[in-house]
């Protein structure tokens, strides 16, 4: 089968270079690149992070932060016409006409201080001159066609008062509010759960064919590329190193590089649980309400019941995952257990119930008692060296030891966990993602706690860099019988390290068991549905995961 569109392309980028410059050092970010697509098409760029990919899309609109930013060669022709070589005129029609844009995030792509009405009018008033009365009939038009339920009530609403699979609805509404030709999709789903991923895909699918839209979809996810896009670019060190038709890449893989990336998810199982090992945690009818108060007086009329009577146990050595959709209480009921939020019920952790304990009670609890967050970038001080940051720990819970014992201490700890104990004197930008969760990892593990809560630790992740961190996880609790508590919407990653799963919904378990049980055998409609969603589109071709 031919590798490139038989149409004649809607936008050809030839030979495309992409430089910055800092002080006197330039650095190459693409290299040479050249694709086309066709009008109602889908190509999907694909590669681990600073692989260029991004880069690459964002010069397309000229996004990217002249003058650091060059293009010391190529061409971006849309419709026959260069891009680079236009005016700052005609490249704000093309932009949001011709051309729109879907982001990643979209509470930060959102406008907090705006409602939705008035954000997508902005666009219809911009591009089309709406007066306010035909942009609100337009924007109703736009939500209901991205399936966004009572839509003349979301009119008002502000993005925090969204989920995260509205604000990204939202954002193709936007994005779709003047029939763009070309739609530029940069990782639009991987911050949201599965099930709502699956959702954005079918959407996005159906909106391209009926306006027979071409797509340039950014991602790292090969099981979201092999459903969604015609044809594929792999992209490393800001080269494309093979393209071709999706169906062939996923079945003939040429290059190394792309085969590393489809065999690159977590794989194997995790280390068998002694089902009689002492309890590490235990919670009995652990509830979290949060109050909804009224009137003048502020007198509670009702309860947000986050968390509503759980019980779990979990062991040492044992991993016991936690799954559901965005707003189920996954990360409240971690919160509960670790005492960081209150709560009502009973907390054991190593035989003291401390769900009445002070802060002051709960301190000596700490460094036996970690935490490893989603973002590791955001978790770690950019004023600290990494020795500070995985040493502030020890500062406070074992305050005895000499500067020597604890800088040994911090080398071990970056020892196992894979990193060169020679960079600790490094900060964490100077550090790669799963780098930086490595020295997270690092940070939890250099007090030798007995119980860690992973909370969405592998989900900012690349493929790749993912099954390093799931095998390293794996390693550590097999070298210490530490028990986790695993916090994820990715059931990939918790099938690769959980022994049992727990699944919430509406701050309920709806579904418990051992990790066989409930991904080979589910018994509620909900966890059906959460597993149907995640591992559909790991084989449908395009234009078949919700048939």
């Amino acid at each position: 089968m031919s590798e490139e569109p038989t149409k004649a392309p809607l936008l050809s980028v030839h030979d495309l270079s992409v430089t910055f410059q800092q002080d006197a050092a330039v650095s190459t970010a693409v290299d040479r690149i050249s694709f086309d697509i066709a009008p109602g098409e889908t190509l999907a760029l694909v590669g681990e992070s600073g692989s260029g990919k991004s880069v690459s899309a964002l010069s397309v609109l000229r996004l990217l932060p002249y003058p650091a930013a060059a293009h010391p060669t190529g061409e971006i022709r849309f419709e026959g016409e260069d891009l680079l070589a236009v005016s700052d005129k005609r490249l704000r029609q093309v932009r949001g006409n011709g051309i729109t844009m879907i982001f990643q995030e979209p509470m930060t792509s959102l406008n907090p201080l705006h409602t939705i009405e008035r954000q997508i009018g902005e666009v219809l008033a911009i591009h089309q001159g709406m007066r306010e009365k035909p942009a609100r009939q337009r924007t109703l038009e736009l939500l209901n066609q991205v399936g966004i339920r009572n839509a003349e009530s979301r009119l008002s609403a502000y993005p925090h008062q969204l989920s995260g699979g509205q604000r990204q609805r939202v954002m193709i509404a936007m994005a779709l509010a003047n029939r763009p030709k070309l739609l530029i999709a940069d990782e639009p789903t991987t911050a949201l759960d599965v099930t709502v991923q699956a959702q954005i895909l079918d959407l996005l699918g159906k909106l391209r064919d009926e306006y027979h839209m071409a797509v340039l979809f950014i991602t790292h996810d090969l099981g979201i590329v092999r459903k969604f896009a015609d044809r594929v670019c792999v992209m490393t060190n800001g080269k494309i190193v093979e393209r071709g038709r999706t169906e062939a890449i996923f079945a003939k893989p040429e290059h190394p590089y792309t085969r590393h990336l489809l065999s690159a998810e977590p794989k194997g199982r995790p280390p068998v649980a002694d089902r009689e090992a002492p309890i590490v945690l235990q919670g009995e009818d652990v509830k979290v309400w949060f109050p909804v108060r009224r009137g003048f007086l502020r007198r509670v009329v009702d309860n947000v019941k986050a968390i509503d009577g759980i019980d779990l146990t979990l062991r040492e050595g044992q991993t016991l995952g936690v799954v559901g959709e965005s707003g189920s209480g996954k990360t409240t009921l971690g919160l509960a257990l670790t005492r960081l939020i209150g709560s009502k019920g009973r907390i054991a952790f190593v035989g003291s119930d401390i769900a009445e304990y002070s802060f002051r009670e709960m301190k000596p609890m700490r460094s036996r008692m970690q935490v490893v967050f989603q973002d590791p970038y955001g978790s770690l001080s950019p004023r600290m060296s990494v020795a500070d940051i995985v040493a502030e720990g020890l500062r406070i819970h074992e305050p005895t030891l000499s500067s020597r014992q604890r800088d040994g201490r911090v080398a071990e700890a970056l020892g196992e966990v894979g990193l060169d104990p020679a960079t600790r004197w490094r900060y964490p930008h100077e550090f790669s993602g799963g780098q930086r969760q490595r020295i997270a990892i690092a940070r939890a593990m250099v007090l030798k706690p007995k119980f860690v809560m992973l909370d969405e630790p592998t989900s900012a992740l690349d493929m790749s860099v993912q099954a390093q961190v799931v095998d390293l996880l794996r390693e550590l609790q097999r070298n210490h019988s530490l028990a986790y508590l695993f916090i994820s919407h990715d059931l990939k990653v918790v099938r690769a390290l959980a022994n049992d799963v727990i699944v919430m919904r509406d701050g309920k378990i709806v579904e418990e068991g051992t990790a066989e049980a409930i991904f080979d055998a589910p018994q509620t409609d909900y966890t059906k549905a959460l597993m149907a969603a995640a591992f559909k589109l790991e084989t449908a071709p395009r234009g078949v995961v919700n048939q």
